[in-house]
């Protein structure tokens, strides 16, 4: 796997193999180092963003990897340098990775496709956030062990975010039955996936999954009352009432209280928000050792303070 920047591309045993890496990481049974390695990663980031770029940080730091930071307002992109030519700047300057997310739909992918450096797909327009989506079903499987069966129901603008589709592809690659749940104009008919009504969703779903309103990828922006969405498509209080004992409530964040979700339910008893925030760091770790190892694989130099033989997990 020399980049990751989709979950549609990614199988079943892919997916599983990561899930496996992050545990391991968490749980101190791996320890991933490139302290004294000399390696660098570019984080660009073209929107703005608090728990993915934090995340990510985190995660590099934590590695041991130094991190070039990226500016769009104090870049070049402000006289017209184009991404491709931002991320070849820093693979000149020696970059072995690139992080980015970007407003338009598959540029990462395009600029994975160009460069000899792995990229990490940060966030794509309403395209994919594979990361987020890792961190998310690592949720899950922490919860509930496995996804065979598991109901899954994702409620919001499905039609503008990424996460949604990242999660649906995901999911359904690893069985699990996925629904959404949103109001028509959010709907997103080129996603195959059932539509069901939340009062009916609560009833029978595992994990809940609210999305926020993404208003600023909106054409056609329409008034909107948030006490009237909460009512009618949110998870109130009486609609949490109803879900079942071992249900689980996520949201990507951040989070609009009281629009999508009760602001009384972010940190209920079944939320798990603050624990996928808690999660993005160790996946977020799993991927950046997964593509820079294949890197030195192929350059036949393994150089991490521990033996590749170490990282095959049962």
């Amino acid at each position: 796997m020399k980049d990751f920047v989709s979950m549609k591309s990614m199988s079943k045993a892919q997916i599983l193999d990561l899930l496996k890496r992050i545990e391991a990481i968490e749980t101190g049974k791996q320890c991933p180092s490139f302290h004294n390695q000399n390696v660098f990663i570019a984080n660009l980031f073209y929107e703005p963003s608090t728990r993915t770029k934090m995340s990510f940080e985190v995660a590099e730091k934590r590695l041991g990897i130094h991190v070039l930071d990226f500016h769009v307002e104090s870049s070049s992109a402000l006289k017209g340098e184009t991404v491709y030519d931002t991320a070849k700047t820093f693979e000149a300057i020696g970059a072995q990775a690139i992080v980015i997310r970007h407003p338009k739909e598959n540029e990462v992918q395009k600029l994975a496709a160009s460069l000899d450096i792995p990229v990490i797909n940060g966030g794509d327009g309403a395209g994919e956030h594979p990361t987020q989506s890792l961190l998310d079903i690592y949720t899950m499987y922490q919860e509930f062990g496995s996804f065979e069966g598991l109901k899954v129901t994702i409620v919001g603008d499905i039609k503008h975010s990424r996460v949604a589709r990242s999660n649906a592809y995901a999911l359904k690659t690893l069985g699990a039955d996925v629904r959404f749940s949103a109001k028509e104009s959010f709907q997103d008919e080129t996603l195959d996936y059932p539509y069901i009504d939340i009062d009916e969703a609560v009833v029978d779903s595992d994990v809940m999954m609210l999305l926020r309103i993404q208003l600023e990828r909106h054409t056609n922006k329409e008034a909107l009352d948030k006490t009237a969405y909460l009512k009618r498509y949110g998870l109130t209080v009486e609609r949490y009432s109803r879900l079942k004992s071992s249900a689980i409530v996520m949201h990507p964040a951040p989070v609009n209280r009281g629009v999508e979700i009760d602001d009384s339910l972010v940190e209920a008893e079944k939320s798990r928000i603050f624990k996928q925030m808690e999660n993005g760091v160790y996946s977020r770790m799993a991927v950046i050792e997964t593509v820079l190892l294949e890197q030195q694989l192929k350059k036949g130099a393994i150089q991490y303070g521990f033996h590749h033989q170490e990282r095959i997990y049962s």
